[in-house]
């Protein structure tokens, strides 16, 4: 599915093809579409996910996306939220992508089996947000 997982050391010196600015807006966006999707307990495609974002052209399957969603992810999880992209899958199985559960590794996840990983950390992801009230 093209996504590749990006390094902690690697984080600054990935070349993104946007102009800064532009990148940080799509990160926002992302985050916000999944951030929306998260607090209705649903799932986002990835190319509907892609379509969400105005500020930078991203492809479906591309390396911009995977390291713009595991950005997003590592942050999330820092901050005690979940991998946040987990609510972002492909259409094929409904599931992430094999980028998702190599990062969750990555972040010192236990990872034995990718379908109760995903379950549990989608349980974890719609608590949060759904709990949020709403602006």
């Amino acid at each position: 599915d093209g996504r590749t997982t990006i390094k902690p050391d690697q984080k600054n010196s990935f070349n993104h093809g946007s102009r800064q600015d532009a990148w940080k807006a799509a990160k926002a966006e992302a985050k916000q579409a999944m951030i929306a999707v998260a607090a209705r307990r649903d799932l986002i495609y990835y190319s509907d996910l892609v379509n969400e974002i105005d500020a930078c052209k991203l492809i479906p399957w591309g390396s911009q996306l995977a390291h713009l969603l595991g950005r997003i992810s590592t942050e999330e999880h820092g901050e005690g939220r979940g991998m946040l992209s987990v609510v972002v899958v492909r259409k094929e199985d409904k599931m992430p992508g094999t980028g998702f559960f190599d990062l969750a590794r990555l972040l010192g996840q236990h990872v034995d089996d990718d379908k109760t990983f995903w379950d549990q950390e989608l349980a974890k992801v719609y608590e949060i947000w759904s709990s949020v009230p709403k602006t």
